[in-house]
């Protein structure tokens, strides 16, 4: 890809795109790589009916307003790990720096559902011989190859809530990711996903397939009977002359042939009306049937005001899928703030009341002091904030969200040494963020560093090379206007 603009804020410059995430039936996102670190490319290609034979090139949905050419928005491990098979882990420390290949398998392989990251026999061999680990999903003596049809309800739903269940928050277990979950696994030990209490009744999501499913009729009344794979083969999709005939099969293997006889004969095709194509309300240029399965045809309602990430006085927070009692505050509070960080006042009044106690049922736990030390800064409360980012930071010293925050506070209190000391090797692992790499140019150009100031300002035009404010300190510094004395 290569990006050009002349006049007063030229730009120009290429990038070589070495992967594209998707099959192509909806659409395709590209990656890009600089330093070892992966990112997304701005502008997506979208295969939807309306954009012309050969679809539509357009901009991100996040970056639809762009001003700016925005190229720093990390190839997330979340994207990889539901669009390639045995991607590439995440460097420890970073958000983006992968090896090399980025993935193994372009698309999704039989292991995504079936477990095992070698071959079948190989897999075979190691459960006759019952030894212990034959499985980074589970205990001693399970074969690598299972049946998720033989699995325990929860788990075999697991082994496709992991790419279909997105939620209004998604929050790691402590120390665990989500591409470390194999089939067979309790998804819950790696990642908790919450929900707007009847969210998805008025909005559809792109990815929430799993979470509207439960909430259909159908769903309730067969409980655990009913999974994705009652509708859906996971091998095979019947070709687009049969597809009717095939759907209407499984909707009449519950309601019966007598039902079809008389129930709108003049259309077979029963999604169309029960399941229509909705656009989703936060990926542009797609549709997603609605997986609530409403009885009476209706579009779905307008999308949940972005200001607010649905969230307003009186909205409560649950976890998906339900559990009866939850044994922690930590998920919880975790949710709320990571609500409160995308911009909603309602959900930072949530998770300043549920922060302490989770806090206080797990003190040790990096995420939970970072938040509580976050809440602080926003309130003031600078002392009891770095107080919370210092032992966040003796208890997971490379979390990039302590050590960027922490560094606000030691600069606007004059430290500027200790927090350039600390926005330094954030940012070597984080580059993308741009805002991390100004602060630490003006740390240590007020600290008396002028030729490493200017280095750590290249280093964000490198990555984010259409960055106004870094262009503009760049000039100041090469024209002398800003002047940053070497010690």
């Amino acid at each position: 890809m290569s990006f050009d603009r002349d006049g007063d804020a030229a730009l120009h410059g290429i990038r070589k795109l070495e992967y594209y995430i998707g099959s192509g039936h909806r659409g395709k996102t590209f990656t890009f790589s600089d330093d070892g670190f992966s990112f997304e490319l701005p502008i997506n290609f979208y295969s939807q009916p309306g954009g012309g034979p050969g679809g539509v090139w357009d901009m991100q949905p996040k970056s639809q307003g762009a001003k700016e050419m925005p190229l720093t928005a990390p190839a997330a491990s979340s994207c990889l790990n539901c669009h390639t098979s045995d991607a590439q882990a995440p460097e420890v420390g970073t958000e983006n720096k992968y090896g090399s290949p980025l993935f193994a398998h372009g698309g999704i392989t039989c292991e995504r559902c079936h477990g095992g990251d070698v071959s079948h026999g190989t897999s075979l061999q190691k459960a006759v011989k019952g030894g212990a680990g034959n499985s980074r999903a589970s205990g001693p003596g399970r074969a690598e190859i299972i049946n998720p049809a033989k699995l325990t309800p929860t788990r075999r739903d697991a082994v496709c809530m992991q790419c279909h269940l997105e939620g209004n928050a998604a929050i790691p277990q402590p120390g665990r990711h989500l591409f470390e979950f194999r089939p067979g696994d309790d998804l819950s030990e790696f990642v908790r996903y919450y929900v707007y209490s009847g969210d998805g009744k008025d909005n559809v999501r792109a990815v929430s397939q799993f979470e509207a499913l439960e909430q259909s009729k159908c769903k309730r009344a067969t409980g655990d009977a009913m999974t994705c794979t009652t509708c859906h083969d996971p091998h095979s999709s019947p070709p687009a002359a049969e597809r009717t005939a095939y759907f209407r099969g499984k909707c009449l293997t519950c309601h019966g042939e007598a039902f079809g006889a008389k129930h709108h004969v003049e259309q077979q095709n029963c999604a169309a009306c029960h399941m229509q194509r909705l656009t989703t309300m936060d990926v542009g240029h797609t549709q997603a049937s609605d997986h609530r399965i409403l009885r009476v045809p209706q579009q779905g309602g307008e999308p949940a005001d972005e200001a607010s990430n649905g969230a307003t006085p009186g909205t409560k927070l649950v976890r998906f899928p339900p559990v009866k009692e939850e044994e922690s505050l930590r998920g919880l509070a975790l949710a709320w703030t990571s609500l409160a960080v995308a911009g909603s006042k309602y959900a930072f009044e949530q998770s300043e009341k549920s922060l302490p106690e989770a806090l206080a049922q797990n003190p040790e736990d990096a995420d939970l002091l970072a938040a509580v030390g976050y809440s602080e800064q926003l309130r003031g409360l600078t002392e009891q904030a770095r107080e919370h980012y210092e032992h966040a930071l003796r208890v997971k010293p490379l979390s990039l969200d302590a050590a960027a925050n922490l560094g606000l506070i030691e600069a606007e209190a004059g430290n500027v040494e200790r927090a350039a000391a600390l926005w330094k090797p954030a940012f070597e692992r984080a580059p993308g963020r741009s805002s991390l790499g100004i602060n630490l140019a003006r740390a240590l150009c007020l600290s008396g560093h002028g030729e490493e100031s200017k280095r750590a300002i290249e280093r964000v035009l490198k990555f984010n090379p259409d960055f106004s404010t870094a262009r503009g300190m760049l000039k100041q510094l090469e024209s002398g206007e800003v002047k940053c004395e070497d010690k």
